[in-house]
């Protein structure tokens, strides 16, 4: 990158890559030479994400090093011991904080900013507060606060996020240090206000619309990756970003496609199987077919459909820009207008979509599970939709167990 954007951090990098440009933070070699704890970090793709993790945290803690001390954890000196900030820090200094994505850092960052930096009557930081004066009382009085902007209009949303990345973070304090912070979390039993709106989950007629659509409109690969999100159940990142044409029938696995679950799984694939065991029959017509006839354009099997006119080869969905993703989720609100598909229909509503079909054909838990690829059965709840045909499906098992028992159901 020939001229850096004002702002940009220091001893933060960029190096190009077959995705576009990648963001690193590397200590000078001089700091190296002189045994600096703080390790080298790749910072993803996003510029926005790498930005605000050099600003809130990395380059906060080499400045601690290089002025104080040789700790990994002097950072947490810059704030008065036992303060907010203090907790704040101590937070991020744990891997529950550095172990999340770049992306999700970042918007943590911001939550507990908002926190951190509100303003009381007097004055004061809420963050220069000593944890003995952050009580549950205290904690609702802010929510009430943080809920409204300062034109007046509801912000539920954010305030929830702060509120409970605040909790994450008191209790990673508290783990760390017992004596000074109260095990009893203040952010913890607040009384939240706010209905998070529902993801529609798209049927498998819309499914089809939607693919119809795409494909007449040049955007085929759209169409793939909302049918492997329908059949398959992985998120959108793991199909633009991560499903590579090595997962689909690897030589380790010929019948097998291997379905990336990136945050439940901690970056391991799941097998899933192509073909019935005992028939041998195709378990998923519809995406063998699909993918069969798919013409190899990159490493990732949904790449753009057309070549980049400079480079003159075919790119990610997400090359450029801070959020890349959101170039995706535009072409499909397109796409889905030009279909007559209603705006509630988004590119998650596929992945919905077909966890709730597997519901409505009467999977169990577990097998929703193993295919979805998550830890938990609450995990379902988010995904799979209640609808009529469950209901249907339930009443009769009822009905049949109360005829088998001479009921008078009949």
């Amino acid at each position: 990158m020939k001229r850096k954007p004002l702002g940009w951090p220091d001893y933060m990098e960029a190096k190009p890559s077959k995705g576009g440009a990648r963001y690193y933070w590397n200590a000078p070699s001089w700091a190296r030479k002189r045994g600096c704890p703080i390790k080298s970090e790749a910072l993803g793709t996003e510029y926005g994400a790498a930005k605000a993790r050099c600003d809130t945290f990395l380059n906060p803690l080499f400045d601690s090093w290089r002025t104080g001390g040789a700790s990994d954890a002097i950072v947490q000196k810059r704030a008065a011991v036992g303060s907010f900030d203090w907790v704040i820090a101590t937070y991020k200094a744990t891997g529950k904080y550095t172990k999340r994505p770049a992306r999700t850092r970042a918007s943590y960052d911001r939550a507990l900013a908002s926190v951190a930096d509100y303003r009381l009557t007097d004055g004061r930081r809420f963050g220069s507060l000593s944890v003995k004066s952050v009580t549950p009382s205290v904690v609702e009085r802010l929510y009430e606060k943080l809920k409204v902007d300062s034109s007046g209009k509801p912000r539920h949303r954010s305030a929830l996020l702060s509120v409970s990345v605040c909790k994450l973070a008191w209790s990673a304090a508290n783990r760390a240090h017992e004596t000074v912070v109260a095990s009893a979390n203040p952010f913890v039993g607040l009384e939240i206000e706010y209905d998070p709106k529902k993801n529609r989950a798209a049927t498998q007629q819309q499914l089809q619309i939607f693919v119809a659509a795409a494909d007449a409109d040049g955007s085929g690969s759209l169409g793939t990756a909302a049918m492997i999100a329908y059949y398959w159940l992985p998120r959108e990142e793991d199909i633009f970003q991560r499903f590579a044409w090595t997962d689909y029938r690897p030589a380790e696995f010929p019948n097998h496609v291997l379905v990336w679950h990136h945050k439940n799984r901690k970056s391991k694939k799941v097998p899933v199987p192509l073909f019935d065991g005992e028939d041998g029959a195709s378990l998923w017509p519809e995406m063998v077919a699909r993918l069969d006839a798919v013409a190899k354009t990159g490493t990732l099997v949904v790449m753009r459909d057309s070549p980049d006119p400079r480079k003159k080869i075919h790119l990610p969905w997400t090359t450029g820009g801070q959020n890349p993703m959101r170039y995706v989720q535009g072409e499909v609100r397109r796409i889905c207008r030009a279909a007559g598909l209603p705006d509630t229909i988004t590119f998650t509503s596929f992945r919905h979509g077909g966890h709730t079909d597997g519901a409505d054909a009467g999977l169990t838990d577990a097998q929703m599970r193993a295919l979805g690829g998550h830890k938990t059965t609450a995990a379902l709840l988010r995904y799979a939709k209640e609808t009529d045909k469950q209901q249907q499906v339930g009443a009769r098992k009822r009905l049949e167990a109360r005829t088998k028992k001479g009921n008078l159901s009949e």
